[in-house]
């Protein structure tokens, strides 16, 4: 790609990306400013609103957000949730567990769906679930959440059943030094999506697609 192209594809970016956070619901305005009370990094417009897409696109009536600082997911979601969906929100902070309850409250005065926050370590919290019960699973956060997520959805997602997850280019960590994109990054979560990638790639039981969006996105469906 030559320069002219490269900024020509970045200011489609943007524009694109402008458009999308001006047309975001008000309850994921209110996810943003409750992360920015806590310093916590933003989250991609276009990353949400192609969240909202997938669970509307694949019928999913039964959602499970996963990760510390998913709130702007998990509001892009609830957004899009009929009156007899279940949504399940897991963060293993005390911080983000409080967040995701204060944004369920006001959810709550918008939907009649079935709003669920746990506070727990996803690792331990999955593996007590029902199997094939499950529509979309969404992972963010922390690199110990995707493989701990990956191993137990072929078990939680019924037939067709999709798994997303975020920031694959491992660009949002705190310890980033470039992410994928950067060889000798060798952070936890550059080496965890590294392995992650080529794991879901080549696993028979999923058809999967990567994706820029965001800070990059790995779609998975169950076969």
């Amino acid at each position: 790609m030559d320069r002219t192209s490269f900024e020509n594809h970045a200011r489609a970016w943007d524009w694109i990306e402008t458009r999308e956070f001006a047309l975001e619901p008000d309850l994921v305005h209110e996810a943003r400013m409750l992360m920015q009370e806590d310093n916590d990094p933003s989250v991609s417009a276009c990353e949400g609103a192609m969240l909202s897409m997938f669970k509307t696109m694949s019928g999913a009536s039964s959602v499970i957000v996963i990760g510390t600082g998913s709130l702007v997911q998990t509001a892009r979601i609830a957004c899009s949730l009929n009156d007899d969906d279940k949504l399940t929100a897991v963060d293993s902070t005390p911080q983000g567990h409080s967040q995701i309850k204060r944004l369920f409250r006001t959810a709550a005065t918008m939907t009649r769906a079935t709003l669920r926050t746990v506070n727990a370590d996803p690792t331990q919290f999955l593996s007590r679930l029902n199997g094939d019960d499950y529509d979309l699973i969404v992972v963010c956060g922390d690199a110990s959440n995707y493989p701990a997520a990956y191993e137990q959805a072929p078990r939680l997602l019924r037939r067709h059943g999709v798994i997303i997850f975020t920031d694959v280019l491992a660009m949002e960590s705190p310890d980033s030094k470039g992410g994928l994109t950067n060889p000798a990054d060798r952070g936890d979560k550059a080496v965890a999506m590294r392995e992650l990638i080529d794991a879901v790639t080549d696993d028979d039981r999923f058809i999967s697609a990567l994706s820029q969006t965001g800070w990059g996105m790995l779609i998975a469906t169950l076969q």
